[in-house]
């Protein structure tokens, strides 16, 4: 998951099951954005209104495809430092997406589904255009995420196909969950699923912060490269079980710069805090819990 910087390729299973989190966890939270808004537009008997739902949501998934496309296949041909410096950059810019995803879901959760609805309600009344972007615009924000997630990591796998196949199928479970969830066969804490994936993500954020400051001190940009915090690597198997799941998951590397583990520390103590902070009890009902509710098919 995220950017790699273990010299070894990571292992199959570790490509599937970064890669499987990433898609299950992205899938499900868009899932039950769409289900969300499905659901106000069947129970409003705004059927009608359905077909420019889903012509949203199409048109955010060719979007989000033409960004990873666009990245993937338009840096494919750099190599050396330039490569570094891109890598570098992109890490830093998933970094802070990722980071405001997170924490921006923490405190939307719990009236999320009250926003949408209002949002869906508001945008039947202007049109099919509106219904079109505000479904867009949803899928698309989680998109977006997903994309610069799986950039990063399909890079450095040495052109290996089982991140995409771990994606797609974190996605189908996602789908699937979602459709059991909208029909009642499914009953999922949301809340907590949300809480534990999200705390995952911020770990995994950390290790992207990590290889996008190495990859700038290689390149030059930012100083310390000489600076080695610790190396463990006479003791420290990286083409082991252990060592390429580690670096797979959480681009741990048993050399790192000082700077590294300085921001990945200092980032670990701030952004997790202020994710697993608790929360008002009124926040604690969260909306995402209570989308789980049977709705009418659509």
């Amino acid at each position: 998951m995220a950017v790699l910087l273990a010299v070894s390729t990571p292992s199959v299973a570790t490509q599937l099951v970064g890669s499987g989190l990433i898609g299950l966890r992205e899938g499900l939270e868009t899932g039950v954005v769409v289900m969300i808004l499905a659901a106000f537009l069947v129970k409003s008997e705004r059927r009608d209104s359905l077909k420019w739902l889903w012509s949203g949501v199409a048109a955010a998934v060719l979007m989000v495809i033409a960004i990873f496309a666009g990245i993937h296949y338009g840096t494919s041909t750099v190599s050396g430092l330039a490569a570094e410096a891109i890598a570098g950059v992109a890490s830093l810019i998933a970094v802070v997406i990722v980071t405001g995803m997170v924490l921006w879901m923490r405190g939307a959760a719990a009236h999320i589904s009250r926003d949408l609805r209002a949002g869906m309600s508001r945008a039947t009344e202007v049109g099919p255009l509106a219904v079109l972007s505000l479904s867009f615009l949803a899928v698309g924000r989680e998109g977006v995420e997903t994309a610069l997630l799986m950039v990063g990591y399909a890079e450095n796998t040495s052109g290996s196909s089982w991140p995409l196949l771990g994606l797609v199928l974190g996605i189908a479970i996602a789908v699937l969950v979602t459709i059991g969830l909208y029909f009642g066969a499914i009953r999922v804490d949301l809340g907590k699923f949300f809480t534990y994936t999200g705390a995952v993500l911020v770990v995994v954020a950390a290790g992207i912060l990590a290889y996008g400051i190495r990859a700038l001190q290689i390149v030059g940009w930012i100083p310390g490269i000489s600076d080695i915090a610790f190396d463990i690597s006479a003791h420290y198997d990286q083409s082991s079980w252990y060592g390429t799941t580690l670096a797979g998951l959480f681009n741990f590397r048993p050399d790192p710069t000082v700077l590294q583990l300085i921001a990945w520390a200092g980032y670990l103590i701030v952004v997790l805090t202020l994710f697993l902070r608790p929360r008002r009890p009124a926040a604690n009902r969260s909306s995402l819990a209570a989308a789980g509710e049977q709705a009418p098919a659509a």
